[in-house]
């Protein structure tokens, strides 16, 4: 339960640092915290759908669509929480993109032993 709120916490983190990015806004720290839990349940539970669903598309683009998806999930994430905003999918696509290599960066540093 620990390892998930450290989590919870360090995507939170990833949020707030795409949020100094042009186009991409959040208005509080609560609204922070709701939008990394929106975000990583929309991970969880739609992307997966969505993954298979355009599986074909992404193997024709060599799996730069998969950043689309990301972004996808992004912009959607931010239509549901209010006070979260992404101005528009190019932004969400690179929001999306800076917050990919977040998570590769800390996923390194946090190393995953189970």
């Amino acid at each position: 339960m620990t390892r998930l709120i450290i989590r919870w916490l360090v995507n939170a983190l990833g949020i707030l640092l795409i949020s100094f990015l042009p186009g991409i806004d959040v208005d509080r720290f609560s609204t922070l915290l709701i939008a990394a839990l929106a975000l990583g349940l929309l991970n969880t539970l739609v992307k997966p759908v969505l993954f298979w669903l355009t599986l074909p598309v992404t193997v024709l683009t060599l799996g730069i669509f998969y950043l689309v998806l990301n972004g996808a999930m992004l912009w959607l994430a931010a239509w549901l929480v209010d006070g979260f905003s992404v101005a528009g999918p190019v932004h969400a696509i690179v929001g999306a993109l800076v917050l990919s290599v977040y998570s590769l960066l800390t996923g390194w540093v946090a190393k995953d032993d189970d």
